[in-house]
């Protein structure tokens, strides 16, 4: 054998037998946790040398909708919840799809904030007006 393949055969070798496996050396083991649902909260786990992330704040409520137009010349802002525009200026005073919509003790809607106002029932406001003032 040449001294190239006998050097070659040699690192083969010792590379080789320095992957070999080991088995590590028993220990301790981890306490097992309870079974059943716990009644206090798991904190994060924390990494040595890793620093803790904060949950960030959430997010701010848009002003608009993704769905309606918003009311010609108005300050207003969209609440997802009733699913309208609710008019700043005007409390009670609500806007979706070019009608107006006001509670005074009963429903009523109109094509301008001023008016005239015609009354309606429940049915004819959107429903999570209609879940705000169920008549």
């Amino acid at each position: 054998m040449t001294a190239i393949a006998r050097l070659t055969l040699l690192s083969l070798v010792l590379g080789l037998s320095a992957c070999a496996v080991q088995r590590p050396t028993p220990g301790p083991l981890p306490p097992i946790p309870p079974a059943g649902p716990t009644t206090q909260p798991v904190p994060p786990a924390k990494v040595p040398g890793k620093p803790v992330t904060p949950i960030p704040p959430a997010k701010p409520v848009p002003r608009t909708s993704a769905s309606f137009a918003p009311p010609p010349g108005g300050n207003s802002h969209w609440d997802a919840k009733l699913g309208v525009y609710a008019l700043d200026n005007q409390p009670g005073t609500y806007y979706r799809q070019r009608t107006y919509y006001r509670w005074n003790n009963g429903w009523s809607r109109a094509i301008s904030p001023n008016g005239p106002w015609e009354e309606t029932d429940v049915h004819g406001v959107p429903s999570g007006l209609g879940r705000l003032h169920p008549q």
